[in-house]
């Protein structure tokens, strides 16, 4: 059955729900098996040890590249219309908003997408993280947080079109930047066989980022068979939070959109995942004192995910699949920020704790 098919049974707007439903399961499922995360990919990178959880990231973003990349130079897909490139972005936003979700990911021990996934193998930290993610987030949108971030986001801007897209500002073509993906699948193959990664972290995280070129594509399709107009959209996770939870709270005659099929497809996904390996378990905050952290680095992603238009996922993998260069200077900011972050408070809390203890132990806690 052929795409049009779909839309003929279905209509334009359930058809974008049902691919965003069965990219969401099949981003939950293999994030879940890989432990797909940003946050450990950057401690581990910081702190100088090989543990593979870098390598899976950059599985994930190789591949993300090379696909998307691939489906330009088949003619299966062109980002010229997306908002990440034909809009005014923000150089401003990017970098502060990145900078902020890079440190709110350490606090919260996880990103956007990462809490969605341990949500629903039972972790009740991120369930709760994960909400006050989505009010901010929204409060950011349309809120009370809004002025703001739109005062941030005009302090610094670029046009839309060739401004904003870095393979026709370096000239390197989108020839070049297949290439580019493909050293890089390379170089974390290379690396995946030193460090032994398991077969389920370096398969799942390939199919992390096919799922950030399926979801380009199947909202492409969809925009270039429809009647009405519909917008490309990345996989991403600020504004679909944002959105789910409006829906969720209040009545709204919205149709049915990508975003709304997205959401519950990574939760089901990864609690399919987790179900099927046996990882499903109940956990709480211990003790009372590590809630703040929590809510604070929850905030911090909300609102620095807004502003930098993306989050770890839809910026660092979505939008830098497409080359588009406020997601860039975002991936920059967020390796920075939460590179920083971990050294100020994670490894100087270990080193006090090691001080104290008798012997003086060098092994810090994990993060």
């Amino acid at each position: 059955m052929g795409l049009q098919s779909v839309i003929d049974r279905l209509g334009e707007d359930w058809t974008l729900a049902l691919a965003g439903l069965l990219i969401g399961l099949a981003f939950g499922f293999l994030a879940q098996r890989s432990r797909f995360c940003l946050r450990s990919a950057v401690i581990e990178f910081s702190r100088s040890v090989t543990g593979g959880k870098l390598t899976v990231w950059l599985f994930a973003f190789s591949t993300a590249v090379l696909a998307t990349q691939a489906l330009v130079l088949l003619g299966l897909f062109d980002a010229s219309d997306a908002r990440q490139i034909a809009a005014r972005g923000s150089l401003s936003g990017a970098a502060i908003g990145g900078a902020l979700f890079g440190m709110g990911m350490i606090l919260a021990r996880g990103c956007s997408s990462r809490l969605l996934v341990l949500a629903a193998q039972g972790n009740l930290r991120s369930v709760i993280s994960g909400l006050v993610f989505a009010v901010t987030a929204q409060a950011a949108w349309t809120g009370a947080l809004s002025p703001l971030r739109q005062s941030l986001s005009e302090l610094w801007t670029v046009d839309g079109g060739v401004a904003r897209d870095l393979v026709a500002r370096t000239g390197i073509g989108h020839g070049g930047a297949l290439l580019f993906g493909a050293v890089w699948l390379a170089a974390a193959v290379y690396w995946a066989r030193r460090q032994r990664v398991p077969a389920w972290g370096w398969a799942g995280a390939i199919g992390v980022g096919l799922s950030i070129s399926a979801a380009w594509w199947a909202t492409y399709a969809v925009s270039k068979a429809s009647f009405d107009p519909h917008p490309i959209q990345a996989l991403s996770f600020t504004g679909p939070s944002a959105e789910v939870l409006t829906r969720v709270l209040f009545v709204t005659d919205k149709p049915p959109n990508f975003d709304l099929g997205l959401m519950p497809g990574v939760f089901l996904g990864s609690f399919i995942a987790a179900a099927l390996f046996r990882e499903l378990r109940l956990e709480g905050f211990q003790g009372g004192a590590s809630m703040p952290r929590y809510m604070l680095g929850a905030m911090a992603m909300g609102f620095g995910g807004m502003l930098a238009g993306g989050c770890a996922v839809g910026a660092g993998l979505s939008g830098a699949a497409v080359f588009t260069i406020t997601s860039w200077v975002t991936l920059c900011a967020m390796w920075a920020a939460a590179a920083l972050t971990d050294r100020l408070v994670d490894q100087r809390a270990a080193g006090l704790l090691d001080q104290a203890m008798p012997g003086g132990s060098t092994t810090g806690a994990a993060a």
